[in-house]
């Protein structure tokens, strides 16, 4: 397990071109794979006993005290998230234009295409499709009836997208994903994606360097232990579990993280109207469980 001083200096390497990327990953994702907890080494302990207080700084009980960090380290995958998108907006900012038989090809290889009915003598979309009269459809438009409607390309449908963009066509989410989510997509979507995995590709290396220096952000911060409070056994899982903690004020109740006080600390009419609240949360759930729409 890495120390909260070796991943400083593991963060100074790669930042200064001091160790391979690929040494890099691997030293950091070791621990992990390995299911090695960081508040189980010596040196966590050995700083933990410089830090902790005497009683919980919420409730001031000195039963069963522990280390409390108000904030956490964000997951790899939400950094990576945040760092390719920020690399494909860059991408897509100085490559704006596509290549129209890739995107194509990348469109039929990746897509299953949904296309939209549309009637045979206007071409107006969506007919009515009726359950007992006969013609089957019916144009609301054109009021012609038929039995089968038609249907644009998809060369026609990307053909239109080429020119316009913006066209209300081209807005259908009548593309299917092929994977195995099945996401619906319509073709300026369908577009961002395409750019996102050029933009990967071609900035795989920076994308990983970038995400892997966040995460080494963020676990060097937890590792310092700044930005923690000691706290008892009871309010440490009250913040962790439901974001709850000690009202400041009455001492006695606990409250919301994001609120100043809990509700019996706020003024009457205020309180009330929270009771109230309440009240009507706990029928309405009632009420769907009755329903069966829980």
């Amino acid at each position: 397990m890495l120390t909260y001083k070796e991943l400083i200096e593991l963060r100074k390497k790669l930042a200064n071109g001091g160790i391979s990327l690929e040494h890099a990953e691997e030293l950091f994702w070791k621990d992990f794979k390995e299911d090695k907890r960081s508040w189980r080494t010596k040196d966590w302990k050995e700083r933990r006993a410089k830090v902790i207080k005497d009683k919980c700084e919420i409730c001031s009980s000195k039963e069963t005290l522990t280390i409390q960090h108000l904030s956490h380290p964000i997951k790899y995958n939400e950094h990576k998230k945040v760092v390719t998108k920020e690399y494909t907006r860059s991408f897509i900012e100085s490559n704006p234009t596509v290549d129209k038989d890739e995107f194509s090809l990348h469109i039929k290889k990746n897509y299953d295409y949904i296309p939209v009915p549309l009637c045979p003598n206007c071409e107006s979309r969506y007919p009515n499709e009726r359950s007992r009269k006969t013609p089957r459809y019916l144009c609301t438009v054109c009021l012609d009836e038929f039995d089968e409607t038609i249907y644009k390309p998809v060369d026609n449908l990307l053909a239109t997208f080429f020119e316009n963009e913006e066209a209300t066509e081209v807005r259908d989410k009548c593309f299917i994903s092929k994977d195995q989510w099945r996401n619906k997509h319509h073709l300026p979507t369908t577009k961002y994606w395409f750019q996102r995995e050029k933009a990967k590709t071609r900035y795989n290396e920076e994308i990983r360097k970038e995400t892997l220096l966040l995460s080494l952000d963020d676990n060097i911060k937890y590792l310092s232990l700044e930005d923690t409070i000691t706290a008892c056994k009871r309010c440490a899982y009250s913040y962790d579990m439901h974001s709850m903690e000690l009202c400041p004020q009455c001492k006695e109740y606990y409250k919301g993280i994001q609120y100043p006080s809990c509700i019996q600390c706020l003024p009457e009419e205020k309180r009330k109207a929270a009771f109230e609240k309440i009240d009507f949360n706990k029928e309405m759930d009632e009420m769907h469980k009755r329903l069966g729409i829980d």
